[in-house]
């Protein structure tokens, strides 16, 4: 059982691969551990989903939840080390179900393969569907299906980036599982959440899920070709996710039509350069640059 949201245990495979097998424990035992493929094995918790769960007080769900938290921030750190020496710019998507992620990214992809390198980590609880979606634009990608679980966490990303060719500048998206609520809580080691909302949900979806907005840098409200045909109302939306996130982006997309695209591959490719101040290859040149510009002033 995930120890932040109590969903539920099971599998989670990278494209054939097992990643965390639970081995659950009796008889008083409170843990359980997940083995992987390459022999790793680490301890997780279980907490229960609600306050009056047998045997478990608050203060110990408490507890599991900030050891849960801490290990993945543990794994974050570690992606997010990788990913600045290989100046890889990461972006974790999250959304409710039928934002329109996936036919997003599969766009963005297509329009700026010839300028950038991208690769993409796809969540879903079952299926290879969204990353045979995302090979076919000729990107490389790698499916994680969580089974019962219901959001990546950052061992799971560090797993699917061993199978994945990444080249160094490049761009990885990461789709999350379709969920407006544990994905808020677990760091994957990227540089920026971007929280998708269509325009199909309610305008009120920040003030419902204030978590995921809060920890989200940018907010794409897609799909306003539907705006004639539904009951959004886009000003609204926007105040509620600035009451809970004062700094957040907003940027109103059209996946289908390509309305606003150009200002979010605007905003990629100045991440992908805020991304490459990082990289030991760009520092070095830029030092070399600076060394040549000292010699000759000298």
């Amino acid at each position: 059982m995930c120890g932040v949201c109590g969903c539920g245990e099971g599998e989670a495979r990278i494209e054939g691969k097992s990643v965390h097998k639970h081995h659950h424990h009796h008889h008083g035992e409170d843990g359980h551990s997940h083995s992987h493929g390459d022999g790793h094995t680490h301890h997780h918790e279980p907490m229960a989903e609600h306050s009056h769960a047998p045997g478990l007080t608050q203060s110990r769900m408490v507890q599991i939840e900030q050891d849960i938290l801490a290990k993945n921030n543990q794994y974050a750190n570690a992606n997010r080390h990788y990913f600045a020496e290989h100046g890889l710019l990461a972006l974790n998507f999250v959304s409710s179900p039928g934002s329109g992620k996936t036919s997003l990214l599969v766009r963005t992809i297509d329009e700026l393969k010839d300028t950038l390198r991208f690769a993409v980590v796809e969540g879903d609880q079952q299926t290879t569907n969204d990353a045979d979606r995302i090979r076919q634009t000729g990107a490389p990608a790698i499916q994680i299906n969580t089974g019962k679980g219901c959001h990546l966490d950052g061992h799971m990303v560090g797993h699917a980036v061993e199978g994945l060719e990444l080249e160094d500048g490049g761009v990885l998206f990461i789709e999350n599982v379709g969920n407006l609520v544990c994905p808020a809580s677990f760091d994957l080691g990227e540089a920026h959440k971007v929280v998708i909302l269509s325009v199909t949900e309610g305008d009120d979806k920040p003030a419902k899920y204030p978590d995921m907005f809060h920890a989200a840098d940018l907010m794409l409200i897609n799909k306003i070709d539907l705006l004639p045909h539904v009951d959004f109302d886009i000003q609204k939306c926007i105040e509620h996710a600035r009451s809970v996130n004062r700094s957040i982006k907003v940027l109103q997309i059209s996946a289908t039509s390509g309305e606003g695209l150009e200002q979010f591959y605007q905003w990629i490719k100045l991440a992908r350069e805020m991304a490459l101040t990082g990289h030991p290859a760009q520092l070095k040149k830029q030092a070399e640059g600076n060394n040549n510009v000292s010699r000759a002033a000298g």
